[in-house]
């Protein structure tokens, strides 16, 4: 449902209005008056015949006209019957400020539930609950009681109330630019990320999406419309949690590495959303993204009053991945003639003093500056907007003329001027004048750095942006008949994994490189089975009461001719009985002995908030020790597998180190590519593991393979229930 009577609503009933000023249920009424809201507002209270002035209803139901929004202060049991006499009246949205529905437990999800009936059957959207409210600042409609928010073009999303109140007075103190919504989002039990996502993007009073995240319920949704709304507007995110650790393991590598922290930065990044690490950091961003346009290309200058700061400022933009060119030799010679013989003039570029009898240099230089057209954007760095305090109150007129000059320049030449000051905090006339006209001023280098990286970014993915990358998976197109015929056999059988020969053969029919692995029953056939493939084997056992082969003592390595290979499979085989006597065991898998090369791992698995992922890094034992891996949220192409490759820190060792050949990676992009396509053929899967895939200079080989499957597996396909049950038995 449009959410546009509810966010834009024209009426609102107020359901536990007060005349306890203490209550929230009178603070609301209150903001909605001294703001003056454009709409009608209806108290309700059934012991209460009017609040503030205004004729007071005893249900919603009661009130003679329409009504779009009701604002619930009452406490959570109350909610249920207040949204049937709600949808009575026909109101199309409620905001939910109570909390006490899932994060108390079992009774309060079973209230969440019964609310959420009640509001579907009538059509009700909901925001929250355990909500701090909602602010359309358009029409002064203020269900917050956050006084004097500053209007603007940025909205804001947030799942803190506190997080929300510290950027609203950020913005209060340090900007000019101000806020078109605010929504706390609360439980995000209704409406969700992605659907305030969709709102704000269409509409045209906003210019940026400011989002504070605790958890998200139906992360590949809002990966879907992110990816939509970014080619338009940026969205700025900052993610709580990052120190948590996702789930542990459910029985392979890729399950125990892939934290929440990982894979979220991964596919936020990936749909084009700027990612900010630091809190004081968002605001300053959001401000940067609404206000400029983003770098054409990933190239700035630094225009500096002083060699330090200029210093200081290349290594951050260096580390943030953007590029500090040389100017071109005429771009230079234009400098030099109008500053003094001392000032370096490359990039960075330092005045050396020019400025200090009139700043409005600065001005000259930016137009010269972003001539070039090498150049996609300037980082003023140091004391303007401060000359006037710092030397003679004369020079003020000199920066204010200046300040002019660069608003004009950026209209020009499209390209954006960010400034930090040591006066920034002061707010002087020529700083008010930057920001009139949209040049962002602040007082940390590091942060007017960060918002030229997020410039960069931003730049660089709407030039990369390709529509068929948009994390939508057909799940069932692809699906092979001998996949499908392998997992029912598991799932027959009452086994939520697949046998790694059945794992390598499910491998093989999409095209995998697997080793030509035979399983067999006796130690005759074991070394019939060697003999055919010639040179070295290693047997292991395959049962499916035997996840960790090793443990059981049913793995031998390297074995050559029959004396060997059949004291090594009695030996396995005792070994297994020794360890498990009532084990169903199949066989031993005589596997050809690879060469050595170098081992990573391949992994997917089924993220709980975005969906199928999938992880590349360097494999072996060490793998959790290392941690040396990247994700992706599928599907992925080719491009994307690619610089997955390039993204761990070995990543030169795929280049070949210290005389070892380098890796086929046009064959690990294949297989990566391979296993999305298998993620997508089977929904069934929970994860997969391939530890260790072996490289090679000329093709690669999966060693060895795991497959789990999901618990409601059986649901998906048809499966004979009576073998199940007799195997579970």
């Amino acid at each position: 449902m449009n959410l546009d009577r509810v966010l834009n609503a024209e009426s609102v009933a107020i359901v536990g209005a007060s005349r306890n000023p203490t209550k929230r249920g009178y603070q609301a009424i209150k903001t909605l008056l001294d703001e003056k809201f454009e709409g009608k507002i209806y108290p309700v209270n059934p012991k209460e015949t009017s609040v503030l002035g205004l004729k007071c209803y005893p249900k919603v139901s009661d009130i003679p006209d329409p009504v779009d929004l009701a604002l619930i202060t009452t406490p959570a049991r109350t909610i249920p019957s207040i949204l049937e006499d709600c949808g009575k009246k026909g109101v199309k949205g409620a905001v939910i400020i109570a909390g006490g529905f899932r994060e108390l437990g079992p009774e309060g999800k079973a209230l969440e539930q019964e609310m959420l009936e009640k509001a579907k059957e009538y059509g009700i959207r909901l925001i929250g609950p355990n909500t701090s409210g909602m602010m359309n600042l358009k029409t002064n409609l203020n269900l917050v009681g956050i006084h004097d928010a500053p209007k603007g073009e940025i909205a804001l999303v947030s799942q803190s109330g506190n997080m929300a109140l510290s950027l609203i007075t950020e913005a209060m103190v340090k900007s000019n630019k101000g806020f078109s919504y605010y929504v706390g989002v609360g439980n995000e039990a209704d409406i969700k990320f992605h659907e305030y996502l969709e709102f704000f993007g269409n509409d045209p009073d906003t210019k940026a999406i400011l989002m504070y995240v605790e958890g998200m319920s139906q992360g590949r949704e809002f990966l879907q419309q992110a990816y939509k709304t970014t080619l338009e507007k940026p969205i700025i995110l900052l993610k709580s949690g990052r120190s948590a650790t996702g789930k542990k393991s459910a029985g392979s590598h890729t399950g125990s590495l892939a934290g929440m922290s990982e894979v979220a930065h991964t596919a936020f990044k990936r749909a084009g959303i700027i990612v900010v690490e630091d809190p004081d950091e968002l605001f300053p961003i959001a401000e940067t993204l609404s206000s400029l346009p983003p770098l054409r290309h990933n190239s700035v200058a630094i225009l500096a009053d002083g060699g330090g700061h200029a210093t200081i400022a290349a290594d951050i933009l260096s580390d943030l991945g953007v590029q500090i060119p040389t100017l071109h030799h005429k771009t230079q010679a234009k400098l030099k003639e109008i500053l003094p013989f001392t000032a370096s003039v490359s990039n960075p570029v330092d005045v050396a003093g020019g400025a200090d009898a009139d700043p409005s240099i600065f001005a000259e230089c930016a137009r010269i500056i972003l001539k070039d057209h090498e150049i996609g954007g300037l980082l003023i760095v140091g004391l303007f907007g401060g000359y006037g305090i710092r030397f003679a109150e004369s020079l003020t007129l000199m920066e204010e003329d200046a300040a002019h000059q660069m608003g004009r320049i950026v209209k020009k030449r499209k390209k954006p001027i960010v400034v930090h000051s040591l006066y920034a905090s002061r707010n002087t006339h020529p700083i008010e004048l930057l920001r009139y006209y949209s040049i962002p001023v602040y007082d940390s280098l590091d942060v007017a750095c960060k918002c030229i990286g997020a410039l960069a970014e931003r730049g660089s993915y709407l030039k990369e942006y390709h529509a068929k990358v948009n994390f939508v998976i057909h799940w069932r197109e692809k699906a092979k008949r001998k996949g499908q015929k392998i997992i029912k056999q598991a799932l027959n059988e009452g086994r939520r994994f697949l046998l790694e020969p059945e794992a390598k053969s499910l491998l093989g029919c999409h095209g995998a490189p697997v080793p030509k692995d035979v399983l067999v029953t006796s130690a005759k056939e074991a070394v019939e089975a060697a003999i055919e493939m010639g040179g070295a084997v290693a047997l292991k056992i395959v049962s499916p009461d035997i996840l960790h082969k090793s443990d059981a003592g049913g793995v031998r390595l390297n074995l050559q001719g029959e004396r060997e290979i059949r004291a090594a499979f009695r030996e396995i085989m005792e070994s297994a009985r020794q360890y498990r006597p009532d084990a169903d065991i199949r066989g031993v898998l005589v596997s050809p002995m690879v060469e050595a090369g170098l081992e990573v791992i391949i992994g997917t698995k089924i993220d709980d908030q975005f969906g199928p992922i999938i992880m590349f890094g360097i494999g072996g034992v060490m793998v959790e020790v290392l941690k040396d891996v990247s994700f992706r949220v599928l599907p992925i192409s080719s491009t994307s597998a690619k610089k997955m490759m390039t993204e761990i820190r070995s990543a030169p060792m795929l280049d070949g180190f210290r005389g070892l050949p380098p890796a086929d990676k046009k064959a690990l992009r294949k297989i990566l590519v391979t296993c999305s396509d298998i993620m997508e053929a089977y929904p069934e899967i929970q994860e997969m593991d391939l530890n260790p895939v072996m490289a090679y200079p000329k093709g690669a080989m999966i060693v060895d393979a795991r497959i789990i499957l999901k618990e409601e597996a059986r649901d998906m396909v048809p499966v004979e229930t009576s073998r199940a049950a007799a195997c579970q038995k």
